[in-house]
This record gives structure tokens, C-alpha cells and sequence, in this order.
């Protein structure tokens, strides 16, 4: 039977004694269990091979795409230019808190992520526990929120922010950024299968109608902030190669830690397939 030790946070656990391409059904079973009630799993020094990974992610659900690398390596080796190169300029939207595929018709459910190449020092992983900071607001400000929707939108949050190149010319290939009309989507869901009431904030947030855009931006950043500086609400994991970790999407922010884009970093995600219709904006149902 594998190890399970909880992290001295709200949230999350490291899983030892496992070997997550040989799970049985039963242990698969169990795994599922344990990621709702934590919402993410640490598996150390794993050593998955690309298929390996796709095959585990794919336990928890279809995928909304089975591999990708999150890298500053370019396939020839090189490291890319750390001030002008359209990916670099994607990592470094990644270093600010978001939720996955907000920005899409349907929200993904959860991401399984590896380790391949890290940094000497920097480029940590770090989620925030949307559930809890939910639970601690105060009355007032859920029942400001409670009935709240915002805007989701990459288009904002990276091609307008970052400066993109053009689709013809750039190698990142603008996943997101052509959605139309912008995915509208509750600042407060309840988690289906848990029944938790947790925020849907982050970076891609755009609009919020019945508010200025600047009010709205300083709502998701007064939220974001609420969320994120709490230390017993956030973890930032130390990669080492072979890692593998799988989060549920649905109720954790996460974030890319900085590290010095002269060095390499590669990781691998697969991006879980959120539900139809649980995880579908408003404006799309």
C-alpha cells in the first residue's frame, strides 16, 4: 500500500511507495479519492516517459491535450532568447496566478505535470487553495461576490499584455486567444464532485459587467491577493527531476516561480478534459 503524507497546508499531499505506471484499478481508485479530498498529489521521483504520463493523466479523464512542453528549450537544445521569444513570453505569463483554460468554453478539471530539466535554483510550481480562501471571506463580501461572473480571457492576459508576434509568425501557437465570445464564468462555483464552494479567479479574468474595468480588475486582484499571501493556503513545490504531481484545476490556482531564463527548464503537462456541462461557462451552456 503507497505512503500518504499531507502537506502542513489546507491542501495537498505527497504519495511515496507508488509506481504510477504500474497502478492497479483498486489503487487507481483510491488516488482518485485521496486528489479530491487534497486536490494535489506529489509524486517523487516517478521518471515517467512521455506515454507513461499521458496513460495516468488519461485515469482521471479524457484529456483536453495529451502532452505539451512548458519550456524554454528550443528542440535543436539551445535556450531561447529570455527577452524576445513569443514562448518565454508565455512562461513568463505563467509566473502569475491562473486557473487552466478559463479562457476556453469549458474550464479543464485538472493537469498532470513532470519534471524533466530544472533550474539550479527558482522555477518552482506554486497552487493556492481557492476553497479555503472562499470559506474565510467575510459575509459581506460573499454576498457581494456570490452572485458576481467575470470575463475570462487570454487574448487579454497574454497576447495584449506580453506583445505577441503574429499567428504567421510566431512559433507559440495563440491556444485560446481567438475564443469568441469570451467565456463568462462565476467568481464563486461549487466543486461537483465535492460540493465545495471555492473562487474562479486569476490572471485571465478581463471584465466583470456591472463593473468598471477597473473596478473589476481590482476585485480579482483584491481576491487573487486574499487567496495567495495566506502561507497556509499556498505551497510552492521544489522540483526534482522525475517528479510528477496531478492538481484539480477546478478549486486550485496556480503559478510558474521565476527562475533565471538563461537556464533551461522542461516540463511536460497533460491538461485533464473538464465536464461538459459542469465546467462550461454561463455564456456557453
Amino acid at each position: 500500500m503507497f505512503n500518504v503524507e499531507k502537506l502542513e497546508r489546507s491542501f495537498g499531499a505527497r504519495v511515496s511507495d507508488i509506481t504510477l505506471k504500474e497502478i492497479t484499478e483498486n489503487e487507481m481508485q483510491q488516488l482518485y479519492k485521496l486528489w479530491l479530498e487534497h486536490a494535489l498529489l506529489i509524486f517523487p521521483a516517478q521518471n515517467l516517459t512521455n506515454e507513461e504520463q499521458v496513460v495516468f493523466a488519461k485515469r482521471f479523464g479524457n484529456l483536453e491535450f495529451d502532452l505539451s512542453p512548458i519550456s524554454n528549450v528550443r528542440t535543436d537544445g539551445t535556450v531561447r532568447d529570455p527577452n524576445d521569444d513569443d514562448i518565454v513570453k508565455s512562461l513568463r505569463g505563467n509566473m502569475e496566478w491562473h486557473h487552466d483554460s478559463t479562457y476556453m468554453p469549458i474550464q479543464a478539471k485538472g493537469a498532470v505535470f513532470t519534471a524533466h530539466v530544472v533550474p539550479r535554483k527558482g522555477g518552482e510550481t506554486g497552487w493556492a487553495d481557492c476553497r479555503a480562501s472562499y470559506a474565510a471571506l467575510d459575509q459581506d463580501t460573499k454576498d457581494k461576490i456570490d452572485e458576481l461572473s467575470a470575463y475570462h480571457s487570454y487574448e487579454f492576459s497574454q497576447k495584449d499584455r506580453y506583445g505577441h508576434k503574429s499567428k504567421d509568425v510566431s512559433e507559440f501557437n495563440s491556444y485560446g486567444f481567438d475564443v469568441d465570445p469570451k467565456p463568462l464564468r462565476p467568481l464563486v462555483k461549487t466543486h461537483p464532485e465535492t460540493g465545495t464552494k471555492c473562487l474562479t479567479i486569476g490572471r485571465h479574468i478581463h471584465r466583470i459587467p456591472g463593473m468598471t474595468d477597473s473596478e473589476a480588475q481590482k476585485l480579482a486582484k483584491d481576491l487573487e491577493e486574499f487567496t495567495t499571501e495566506n502561507q497556509f493556503w499556498t505551497y510552492h513545490h521544489s522540483w526534482e527531476v522525475g517528479d510528477a504531481v496531478v492538481w484539480d484545476n477546478r478549486c486550485l490556482m496556480h503559478q510558474a516561480s521565476p527562475w533565471d531564463l538563461t537556464e533551461p527548464r522542461t516540463m511536460y503537462h497533460s491538461r485533464i478534459e473538464g465536464n461538459a456541462i459542469t465546467e462550461a461557462a454561463s455564456n456557453y451552456l
